[in-house]
Order: structure tokens, then sequence, then C-alpha cells
């Protein structure tokens, strides 16, 4: 886990492992009130996320939209956001958690964990998936529990087969995840949106220029900004302001860290200049937000 008393958690996969398997990839369990190990919420981590939910109620926050957990649905989060759950004493389900390595490591596609529609999504939601098929509900929870098992087993191929059924458990959610039609029409154009979404979570501190993040992708900043433009209804730069902003307020809420050290964290020029940006986006101070949002 990389943090100090003041920062927002953020756990790596080994955290959630247990010992003997410190170094996979991997972690498929049980989730239920008696997992093995607390976490700090809200925190955020390193690898992607399916979480499986059976039974039990709450609510789930990630980046600040509250989903209520109604079974059985599964949520799916990216690495870099920050989460919250909050749920009742008789939850149960399963989580499968894995970095992009484990996934991607014998496919030639190497986008295609984020052409999954749940993964870094166009509209910046985590909607669950909620299921209604029974054959789907059962169906699912044998892969899981056939994921457990083969860990359990630890036989000679069972990363491969854990592989395999991950991909199945991706695939099946995203043949009932609803996607809007006007989306899945736009082609290439969605990856590459997705992509420069996944670049902002990975370099959410940097605060790096349009143009460094379309030289990462390998495209023009206009061509960027029309593509971003054409499917999310916002230009490329709107959006880089717009996540900004949403890690000045995962930091004002969730740290106790001060103004200046928050400035300085997301490599803004000066303290003066970030308390301007925000309060001219959002009509307050940073102080006044943490206030307001803490009472």
């Amino acid at each position: 886990m990389k943090h100090s008393g003041e920062q927002l958690p953020v756990y790596s996969l080994d955290n959630f492992s247990s010992p003997e398997r410190k170094s996979q990839q991997f972690q498929v369990e049980v989730f239920d009130a008696n997992r093995h190990f607390s976490v700090k919420y809200p925190h955020r981590h390193d690898f992607f996320e399916v979480l499986y939910l059976l039974k039990g109620s709450g609510y789930h926050v990630i980046d600040g939209n509250k989903y209520e957990i109604r079974p059985p649905c599964v949520f799916f989060m990216s690495p870099g956001q920050a989460h919250k759950l909050e749920l009742s004493n008789d939850i149960e389900g399963y989580i499968f958690i894995f970095t992009s390595d484990f996934y991607l490591i014998d496919r030639s596609n190497q986008n295609s964990l984020i052409e999954f529609p749940f993964f870094y999504t166009i509209h910046q939601d985590n909607p669950p998936l909620l299921l209604e098929n029974e054959n789907d509900i059962r169906f699912l929870e044998t892969l899981f529990r056939k994921s457990i098992a083969e860990i359990e087993e630890s036989g000679a191929h069972f990363p491969e087969m854990l592989r395999s059924i991950l991909n199945l458990i991706l695939t099946t959610c995203s043949a009932r995840y609803k996607v809007n039609e006007n989306i899945l029409n736009k082609g290439k154009g969605q990856f590459l949106v997705k992509r420069f979404f996944h670049l902002l979570e990975e370099n959410n501190q940097k605060n790096l220029s349009l143009s460094e993040y379309a030289g990462i992708i390998g495209v023009t900043a206009n061509h960027l900004t029309q593509t971003v433009k054409v499917l999310t209804g916002k230009t490329s730069l709107q959006i880089i302001k717009a996540k900004q902003l949403l890690e000045i307020k995962r930091l004002l809420v969730h740290t106790n860290l001060s103004v200046s050290e928050i400035s300085n964290q997301l490599s803004f020029v000066d303290q003066s200049y970030f308390s301007k940006f925000f309060k001219r986006e959002t009509g307050l101070t940073p102080l006044q937000y943490r206030t307001d949002t803490l009472k």
C-alpha cells in the first residue's frame, strides 16, 4: 500500500494476496463480512476489480457517484478510481482482482481490456450490471467458484485456467452490459477516448498538457479533441480540467493534506494559481469546499 498517514490510500494487488502468492497478479475470493484483511475507505487501487454481489445491501461510491447495491449485480473498477463501500453485515459475493499484465500477457490486442464497456467508461461513470436472468446469475457464480477452486488446487496450469475463466467472466458481463447504441457505432474512436481516460488516470498528478497526452497516444491534439467531442460532447481540455478537479476534490475530502501540499502534489505552478483555478471552476475556495463537504 503506497500512502502516508495523510494521503488517500492506494492499494496494490499484493495487499490483497496471501503471503505465498505475493508475486502473483491476481486474486479471487469470497467477498463477505469475514474477509481476511481490512482496508481503509475511501481508497483507490492500481489494479482492475470485478465485484459480484449476490446478497446484502448498501452503497458503492465510485469517484463521487453513489450506486445502490441491488444484488445480484456486478461492479467494475479501473485502476486509479477512488471508491468507498457501505455494506450490510449480510453481504455475500465474490471478488476477482487482477493487473492488466495478467490479462494481456498472451493477447495480441493490447487494447482488449479497455474495449470492455465497463472499464474507463466514455461517460466516466460506473453503473453496475444488474443481473436478471437466472442462468446468467448461476453461470457467473460457477465461474467464480471454479476460479477459487483452481487457486486452491494450484495445478501446473492454473494461471492459464484463471486467465481463461476471467475472460469468460468479462465477456459474459460485457454481453449483458447495457451500452448506448450511439457509442457502439463510433468504432475506433471510442477506444481512442478510453485510452485517453486511461492515461488521465495514470498521469493524474503530472499536470500534462493536451499536446503531451496526444503525443503519448500518437495522434494530433486536434484529432484527439475532435474525437473526444464527438463521443462525449466535451473537448479534451474540458475532460482534462474535469479530471484535475476530481483529483483535487478527492484529496481535499479524503486526506488531511494542506492546500499547498495538494497544489505541489498535482504539479501546479504555485498555490495561488491552484486556488484561483479551483474557485473559478467551482465557485468555492479549496478550504470552503473541504469544509462544506465534510459538514
